[in-house]
C-alpha cells in the first residue's frame, strides 16, 4: 500500500499524473505476460493493473472478456496470477493492483488469498462486485496483511455510497467513467467532471479515471479532475493487433507512448 502512496505523493510533486495499463495476466500465455509486464515496468507504468480471468467477467467488454477467454485457454488461474506477480515482483518495484471478481477470491479462501497476495508482492486488490457495504471481511483480510482496497465510484454514485468507500477504501478510488462495460469510447461524457469534483471533496484519496479511455485526447481532457489514468482495452487491442510485439515498430510502441506522455502533461 505504501508504494502506491509513493506513486500518488511523486506524481503531485512532479506536476504529473499516474499511468496505470491494464492487462489480462495469462494472455495470451505467461511467458508474454511476463514480458509485458517488463515492457510495462521499464516504459513508464506507475502502476501495473493485472487482471485476473473469469468465465463470466461482467464488467468487461469484448476487447477484455476475450483477452480473458485467451488467458483461461492457456490454464491461467488465480494462484498462477499471482505466480506471475511474485515473479515480476522479485525484479521490479512497480506497485501491482490485482483486479479480479469476488467468486475466485472467495473460493481461494479470503485470508489465504490475502497472505499470498502479500508474498506475491500484491499492492492492492480491485474487486469489481464487491460492494463496500459486503466487504468487511474480505477488507479486514486484506488490511492485515497491508495491502489497499481499491473501489468503484461511477457517474450514478449517490453520497451514501461515495462515503460507504471513504470508510474502507485504501490507495486510491477508482472512478468509472460510465456506466457500462469497458471498452474504449471516442468522448466521456463532460458532466462526469462534476462527480469528480465531489468524489475529490468527500474522500481523501487519490483518484484514478478508467472505462473507455480511447487514447491521449481522453488524457488531457480530463487531466485536472484525476490524479492518475487507468488504460485496459485499448492497450489490448493494439497489442493484439500487433501480433503481440512490443518491439519499437509495432503499432503498440507509438500509442502506448502517446498515453504515458499524455499523462506526464505533455
Amino acid at each position: 500500500m505504501k508504494r502506491i502512496t509513493k506513486v500518488f505523493q511523486d506524481c503531485t510533486r512532479n506536476g504529473t499524473k499516474a499511468f496505470v495499463p491494464y492487462i489480462a495476466a495469462g494472455d495470451p500465455g505467461p511467458q508474454k505476460t511476463a514480458e509485458i509486464l517488463v515492457y510495462l515496468a521499464t516504459h513508464g507504468a506507475d502502476i501495473i493493473e493485472v487482471g485476473v480471468p473469469f468465465s463470466d467477467p461482467m464488467a468487461d467488454g469484448p476487447v477484455i472478456q476475450t483477452a480473458m477467454e485467451r488467458a483461461l485457454q492457456a490454464g491461467t488461474t488465480l494462484r498462477k496470477v499471482l505466480g506471475m506477480v511474485k515473479w515480476f515482483k522479485d525484479r521490479y518495484s512497480t506497485p501491482i493492483i490485482v483486479m479480479g471478481y469476488y467468486n475466485p477470491f472467495y473460493a481461494y479462501g479470503i485470508e489465504e488469498f490475502a497472505r499470498d497476495a502479500r508474498i506475491s508482492g500484491v499492492d492492492g486488490v480491485l474487486t469489481v462486485d464487491l460492494p463496500p457495504e459486503e466487504s468487511k471481511e474480505f477488507h479486514n483480510a486484506l488490511r492485515k496483511e497491508g495491502i489497499a482496497s481499491i473501489f468503484l465510484l461511477t457517474p450514478v454514485s449517490d453520497i451514501e455510497r461515495i462515503r460507504a468507500v471513504k470508510k474502507v477504501a485504501g490507495g486510491f478510488v477508482y472512478f468509472v467513467s460510465v456506466t457500462g462495460v469497458t471498452g474504449e469510447r471516442n468522448t466521456l461524457p463532460e458532466e462526469i467532471k462534476e462527480k469528480m469534483v465531489e468524489i475529490k471533496e468527500e474522500i481523501p484519496l487519490p483518484l484514478v479515471l478508467g472505462f473507455g479511455i480511447s487514447g491521449p485526447d481522453v488524457v488531457r481532457n480530463f487531466y485536472p479532475y484525476v490524479d492518475g489514468f487507468v488504460v485496459g482495452s485499448a492497450l489490448i487491442k493494439r497489442w493484439v493487433e500487433a501480433g503481440f510485439s512490443l518491439e519499437k515498430d509495432s503499432d503498440f510502441h507509438p500509442f502506448y507512448k502517446s498515453l504515458v506522455e499524455a499523462c506526464r502533461g505533455r
